[in-house]
């Protein structure tokens, strides 16, 4: 992905949006995976961080203020995005990764993804 000149302050803060939610999502899994199910854990993590996201994707990255119909869309994105994120996570733990290990290889596969679903999303017109 080649990223045009104008772009590349864009894709910095989706950048720090991204670690920000990845770390958000993540310590909340790590914290509750020790006392409930991973796959539960690892939901509301997911949940928190995406209405975290969403506010800071269409504020800071996109500079645009939320809308119903963008929304919709990063939902959309996401609920994909979800259901990646749950395939990878069980197949790592599958393959034998401890549990608290077991989310990096999803966010190496799963954040890319994202991003693509996500700008376009934010940037076509709603």
């Amino acid at each position: 992905m080649k990223l045009k000149q104008q772009e590349i302050p864009e894709f910095i803060r989706f950048i720090i949006v991204g670690v920000l939610a990845t770390a958000l999502h993540y310590g909340i899994y790590f914290i509750l995976q020790w006392g409930i199910n991973v796959n539960l854990a690892y939901t509301l993590g997911y949940i928190v961080s995406f209405v975290a996201n969403f506010y800071l994707t269409a504020y800071f990255t996109f500079n645009q203020k939320p809308s119903w119909g963008k929304a919709f869309g990063f939902g959309g994105a996401h609920l994909f995005n979800y259901l990646l994120h749950m395939g990878l996570l069980n197949l790592s733990l599958w393959l034998g990764i401890s549990k608290p290990w077991a989310p990096i290889p999803v966010f190496l596969i799963a954040i890319p993804v994202n991003f693509l679903m996500v700008r376009y999303v934010f940037k076509k017109k709603v």
